[in-house]
């Protein structure tokens, strides 16, 4: 049985990890390590049981624990070679730890099937990612200013989506940042905003994605219960119900979901 858990989502940092029981597989590693092992102890997981690391791109909210996370785990941290190599310029001695691809690849982390498709952000070379146990999937599409075709497809046939829901664009307009900074987030290799993100979970949605998981909300420029209701006028303009044809919750940013059957 496939499942899946976050353990944090958010501008503040970002950790999600996906098990068939078997293998365990951390999806980017944004907080402390020592938060990391807290998370896993509640899903009845310990750090030695991490059999590998997908990192989605290098800011610091989706990877600040991989120097201690290498020190304690044997684990193998797989990421785009664009990745790999800033990441190698901010922290030495993690080299050898690194299983390097391009985005479109597919690979084996033990018995699970990794698709790591581009998406569109300012960085290296970032990239969502789908695990498949072979019946069930999951797909997670965040920190991207557009849905690209690659991401799109990614998604296709996942029961269950972890995707964006940055922000909500008067929040945004009128909230605390400077307009460079709004600009940055609204841009094409910025962010997605809640209508997009509704808009990706609608389109799974009509191809068989059966729970949608919200997530890199940001703290400043959104809510959740702006972005849930954003989510199912998305669902609702098709007819979907929330609670019946989809589920659909909000990821929070501090603290873990619980596992969720893929």
């Amino acid at each position: 049985m496939l499942r899946v858990a976050t353990l944090a989502s958010g501008s503040s940092g970002n950790c999600a990890v996906v098990s068939d029981g078997r293998v365990h597989i951390l999806i980017d590693a944004g907080i402390s390590t020592r938060r990391i092992a807290q998370g896993l102890r509640g899903l009845g997981l310990e750090l030695r049981h991490v059999t590998g690391v997908l990192i989605t791109h290098e800011h610091t909210d989706h990877v600040s624990a991989l120097p201690v996370l290498c020190k304690q785990t044997g684990a193998a941290v797989y990421t785009a070679e664009g990745t790999a190599r800033a990441l190698c310029a901010k922290w030495s001695g993690l080299e050898e730890r690194f299983r390097v691809f391009l985005p479109g690849q597919r690979f084996a982390v033990e018995g699970l099937e990794v698709h790591a498709f581009a998406t569109s952000h300012d960085c290296a070379c970032p990239v969502g990612y789908s695990v498949s146990d072979g019946g069930r999937k999951l797909a997670l599409c965040t920190d991207t200013g557009v849905v690209t075709p690659e991401a799109r497809e990614g998604v296709r046939g996942a029961q269950t989506l972890i995707g964006e829901f940055n922000y909500d664009p008067k929040m945004l307009r009128t909230g605390p940042y400077p307009v460079y900074l709004q600009d940055r987030i609204r841009g094409l290799r910025g962010h997605l905003s809640n209508e997009m993100g509704g808009e990706l979970a609608a389109w799974a949605a009509q191809r068989g994605t059966g729970r949608i998981v919200l997530a890199h909300l940001s703290q400043e420029n959104n809510r959740p219960e702006i972005a849930l209701e954003e989510a199912r006028r998305a669902l609702r303009a098709l007819g979907l119900r929330d609670g019946q044809d989809v589920e659909v919750l909000a990821a929070p940013r501090e603290r873990p979901t619980g596992w969720m059957e893929v």
